[in-house]
């Protein structure tokens, strides 16, 4: 395509674009400092999670980014107790090897979750006697 525009059977349309999220620091301010050592590897997940619903407490080993789709996702920090709440249409990234967990409330909420790690990795590690996130 040579121009910004494309049809459609209901006439001409721009293509839109918008950058949701670009950041080199997790939602509470941690920076990213490197990304895990080996062959890369990209994960891509949907996740569904009904209403009044939580996930164990867990970390990620490598820079994650969750996009909300629909619903609303709180993220708590085990350590600190502190939130943050992401609505349907906003991305958060989220923090590596912290501890946290996320949670809904009234709605039930569909992500899709970006992982970028290396071969071999696991995506999820539980806490102590958590049970795995997926």
């Amino acid at each position: 395509m040579t121009d910004d525009k494309r049809s459609s059977n209901e006439g001409t349309t721009e293509i839109e674009h918008k950058r949701v999220l670009q950041s080199g620091t997790a939602w509470n301010g941690q920076p990213y400092t490197k990304y895990p050592e080996g062959k890369p590897s990209i994960s891509v997940m949907r996740m569904s999670l009904p209403a009044h619903s939580e996930l164990p407490w867990h970390i990620h080993a490598m820079p994650n980014t969750a996009y909300v789709l629909s619903g609303q996702l709180t993220i708590e920090d085990k350590e600190t107790g502190a939130t943050c709440c992401v609505k349907a249409g906003e991305a958060v990234n989220e923090t590596v090897n912290s501890a946290h967990r996320g949670y809904t409330t009234e709605q039930a909420t569909e992500l899709v979750i970006f992982y970028a790690g290396v071969e071999g990795q696991e995506l999820s590690e539980p806490l102590p006697g958590e049970e795995p996130e997926f």
